[in-house]
C-alpha cells in the first residue's frame, strides 16, 4: 500500500502482465494464461504457504497430525459467503469481513481456526487495484487469526451480473480436548455475556449507503473474536454456548440458542452496551439495535459461578473492554427471548421476520 491508502502494484511479483489489465476481464476467469497469472502474480503472491504451493485440484493436509499435536480428537469445519455492499466500508472490507467472518465461526464452537479456503467471484471491470487492496486486506486478516488460505477458485462473471465482487470462504480448526460448546448446552442458572457495544456494524454499513453523517463517525466492529476466544478458553473450559451476533443482531443470536437449548433467555435493555452516535443512528432510521447486525461481538453462555472470571477476562482484551453480563437463563418460557425494559417492563424478543438491512455481510 501506498502512503495514499491505495495499493501499488509495481511492488507485485512479475506485476507487468497484471499491469497491461487496469480491470477484471472476462479471460481472468477462462482457465487460461490470464487467468494463471492473476493466480500467480496475485494471489499466490499474497497468500504463499507450502499447502498452497500444492498448486493441485484439492490441497492435501495431515489432519491427524495436527489433532495429535493440539490433543485433540474434533474439529470444526464452516463456511460463509460474502455479499456486503458496498465492498469498503467504515472500518473494514469485503476482504477481512470474509476471513473475519469464517475464523469468528470457527472460534465460537472453540475451535483455534487453522485453514482456509476462498473462492471469489468477480465481475468484469472490477479494478484490478481494488482487487489488490482486498487481496491484501484478506492476507494481513490471515497474518493476525494465525490462518492459512490453503486451497482457492476464481470466476469471472460479465459486467452487470456481480456487483463487484462476492467471496465464499471456508475453514477447519481444531477443538481443544475437554472444551463442549454448543448452542443446545445453555441451561437455568447460566448468566448472559457480550463482549461489547452492539449494532456497529450495521450502522457504518447504513450510514455508507444512505449517505448520512453523524457528529460521530460511526465505524464497523469487524474483528477476529478466535484472539478473545482463546483467552476465555485458556480462563475456563465450562463455557456453554457462544454465538457471534451477525446478521439479525443480538435479537437473533439470543433467539437461536433459546430455540436450540429449549429454555428462555433474559436480558436488561439497559445492560446491554450501545454506543451513543449507534443508539442515535438506529432512532433517527426507525431501527432497533438489537437487532442490528455486528462483525466483532459474541454471546457467551456459561454458569453463574464462572461469570465473573470470563468478564474479567474479556474487559482486559481490547475486543472485550466493554464487556457486560446483560441477563441469565430460566427454566420459563422455553424457546422464548423476553428484555426488560428501562421503565420496568417486559417485551418479548422475537426473530426477526425479515433482514432489516440486506447485503450487511
Amino acid at each position: 500500500m501506498n502512503e495514499s491508502g491505495s495499493l501499488n502494484i509495481s511492488g507485485w511479483t512479475c506485476p507487468r502482465p497484471l499491469q497491461n489489465y487496469p480491470t477484471i476481464v472476462l479471460g481472468h476467469g477462462s482457465g487460461g494464461k490470464m487467468m494463471a497469472d492473476l493466480i500467480q502474480h496475485l494471489f499466490v503472491a499474497s497468500f504463499g504457504n507450502d499447502l498452497l504451493g500444492q498448486m493441485g485440484d484439492s490441497t492435501i493436509i495431515d489432519i491427524l497430525a495436527e489433532l495429535k499435536d493440539r490433543n485433540s480428537e474434533k474439529i470444526a469445519f464452516t463456511t460463509d459467503s460474502f455479499v456486503v455492499s458496498p465492498l469498503f466500508f467504515p472500518g473494514g472490507n469485503i476482504g477481512e469481513l470474509s476471513i473475519y467472518g469464517t475464523v469468528n465461526d470457527l472460534a465460537m464452537s472453540g475451535a483455534t481456526p487453522l485453514y482456509l479456503s476462498a473462492g471469489l467471484i468477480l465481475e468484469e471491470g472490477l479494478p484490478m487495484e481494488t482487487l489488490g487492496v482486498v487481496i491484501e486486506s484478506m492476507a494481513n486478516a490471515c497474518r493476525l487469526t494465525d490462518t492459512q488460505i490453503i486451497a482457492g477458485d476464481t470466476k469471472v462473471v460479465n459486467k452487470g451480473h456481480g456487483d463487484g465482487m462476492f467471496i465464499n470462504t471456508t475453514g477447519i480448526g481444531i477443538i481443544p480436548d475437554g472444551v463442549e460448546i454448543s448452542a443446545k448446552a445453555a441451561r437455568p442458572g447460566d448468566l448472559i455475556l457480550v463482549n461489547g457495544s452492539i449494532g456497529d456494524h450495521g450502522m457504518a454499513i447504513m450510514s455508507v449507503r444512505a449517505g448520512l453523517e453523524f457528529e460521530s463517525k460511526i465505524k464497523s466492529d469487524t474483528a477476529p473474536l478466535s484472539l478473545l476466544t482463546r483467552i476465555l478458553l485458556q480462563t475456563t473450559h465450562e463455557i456453554h454456548c457462544m454465538r457471534d451476533m451477525t446478521r439479525g443482531g443480538l435479537a437473533a443470536a439470543l433467539n437461536e440458542l433459546s430455540t436450540a437449548s429449549n429454555v428462555g433467555l433474559e436480558f436488561h435493555e439497559e445492560s446491554v452496551p450501545i454506543h451513543p452516535e449507534v443508539a442515535a443512528a438506529c432512532e433517527m432510521l426507525g431501527l432497533d439495535p438489537f437487532y442490528t447486525a455486528n462483525e466483532g461481538k459474541l454471546v457467551c453462555i456459561l454458569p453463574e459461578s464462572q461469570a465473573q472470571r470470563i468478564l474479567s477476562a474479556m474487559q482486559s482484551h481490547p475486543l472485550g473492554k466493554e464487556a457486560a453480563i446483560i441477563g441469565n437463563v430460566v427454566d420459563s418460557h422455553p424457546g422464548m427471548v423476553v428484555a426488560h425494559t428501562a421503565i420496568g417492563g417486559k417485551r418479548v424478543v422475537d426473530l426477526p421476520a425479515g433482514e432489516l438491512l440486506p447485503r450487511i455481510c
